[in-house]
């Protein structure tokens, strides 16, 4: 049986591990056993933070919302708002929403005061 030399492609498959992880810091951008095991923590905790990402964008939305429909021209809370959104079949997200409240809290209003009457 003929000799089988492995070097091209463990050094292949090495390199683009250093790759992903040239930017860490220390030891994680040098060594290759905790470069690949760096490699697996950025890919678990990047996976998991998409789905946390999603959850904190939409807990900002309403945070901004409950702040803007608190204040003097609106005189219910957030709850009742999105109520009355849903009741009157207005189909607004929540990030549309939050983006009329910062940019032009008037515009909130007047949807606000039809949704009432």
């Amino acid at each position: 049986m003929t000799r089988v030399k492995r070097g091209y492609t463990a050094r292949r498959r090495r390199t683009k591990i250093r790759l992903f992880a040239s930017t860490f810091r220390g030891a994680h951008s040098r060594l290759t056993r905790t470069t690949t095991q760096q490699k697996m923590r950025a890919l678990v905790s990047s996976h998991r933070d998409r789905g946390r990402q999603k959850r904190d964008f939409r807990r900002l939305w309403i945070t901004r919302i409950n702040a803007v429909t608190r204040e003097n021209k609106v005189f219910y809370s957030y709850s009742r708002l999105i109520y009355n959104l849903y009741k009157r079949q207005l189909l607004l997200n929540r990030k549309i929403l939050a983006q009329i409240a910062i940019s032009n809290k008037n515009c909130l209003y007047m949807i606000s005061n039809k949704i009432i009457k």
